[in-house]
């Protein structure tokens, strides 16, 4: 009489992901991520856009300010961290010193 047992594999379910803009990458590991959305007045009827700033972890200083990035809601990693960066789908333009790259 062998017990047959029934892995059930954990998932989290479907993790959040948004697009948005570095608006900071001072912090070591960690960037800011400005997102916008459109939200409807509730009385109005209008469309309005509204941002906000998420923290984010970036374990390689791989994004740097300007760039589009993807980013991942995961565990509260800090105080205020609770994104990780999934990829940078685009880099933006940098300034060096008044010369445009």
């Amino acid at each position: 009489m062998a017990k047959v047992t029934q892995k059930q594999e954990h998932t989290r379910g479907r993790m959040q992901e948004v697009v948005g803009e570095v608006i900071s990458n001072k912090m070591d590991k960690t960037i800011s991520v400005k997102i916008f959305r459109r939200v409807r007045h509730p009385k109005y009827g209008k469309y309005m856009k509204k941002t906000s700033v998420f923290k984010a972890h970036d374990e390689k200083n791989d994004a740097k300010q300007g760039d589009t990035v993807r980013i991942q809601m995961t565990r509260p990693l800090s105080k205020t961290k609770r994104w990780r960066l999934m990829e940078v789908v685009e880099r933006g333009e940098r300034e060096l010193e008044g010369v445009q790259v």
